[in-house]
């Protein structure tokens, strides 16, 4: 076996595993979002959008398989942002209203109706500046709730990248590894590389080496 050779290859591969190890930390990136109240976060469907910079948003009202959920459920916009909501015509009649004490943004479609194409449309302002919790009078007491953070001045949690171990479904693509697993995973790859390495050159770099054969 040369040792150069030997020097080279494992080299190459140990960057390779060190880029591979790079790339997997980068899954682990947190995001940002609004700390939205549970009753907002819990609503059926839960789904989050980002709006920011754009001039306008729609929501469908009576979403999810039953029609009994908001969508996207959870929206952050800017000041100055149309939001419409518009009717499915699934799940019965609905409304959108602010929940008692539910934040700044003062929503009310009015009576509950259930026909399809039929919108609500409100824009937002800096009186309506943080969050705000609202539902659908007819079905809050099966999910039906959502919310909106308007402007730059909310409060934010991180996610995504807060993990203290496996993922509870590690199923999920793109789901965040806490940095030890990581590290143990790119020591292990390091190693099995050194290995590999070694035997390659030793025994398959022709018929002869190892085997008492001319050099």
């Amino acid at each position: 076996m040369k040792r150069r050779d030997f020097v080279r290859t494992a080299g190459g591969a140990t960057a390779a595993v060190a880029a591979s190890a790079g790339a997997t930390g980068t899954v682990a990136a947190q995001e940002v979002q609004p700390d939205w109240p549970s009753g907002a976060s819990s609503g059926n469907v839960g789904s989050y959008t980002d709006a920011r910079g754009q001039d306008s948003v729609t929501i469908s009202v009576g979403a999810g398989s039953d029609g009994l959920a908001f969508d996207p459920t959870l929206v952050w916009v800017d000041e100055g942002t149309t939001i419409t909501w518009e009717w499915t015509g699934n799940g019965g009649d609905h409304n959108v209203q602010t929940v008692d004490d539910g934040g700044p943004a003062s929503l009310d479609s009015g009576n509950p109706v259930g026909e399809e194409g039929y919108t609500y449309e409100y824009e937002t302002s800096s009186e309506d500046a943080g969050i705000t919790h609202y539902h659908c009078v007819p079905h809050t007491a099966v999910g039906m709730h959502g919310g909106i953070a308007v402007g730059e001045d909310v409060a934010t949690v991180e996610t995504g990248g807060a993990n203290t171990g496996w993922p509870e479904d590690i199923a999920y693509v793109g789901v965040p590894l806490h940095a030890h697993w990581v590290g143990i995973s790119a020591i292990l790859g390091i190693g099995l590389t050194f290995v590999f390495t070694f035997y390659m050159l030793k025994y398959g770099e022709s018929a002869h080496t190892g085997h008492g054969g001319a050099r």
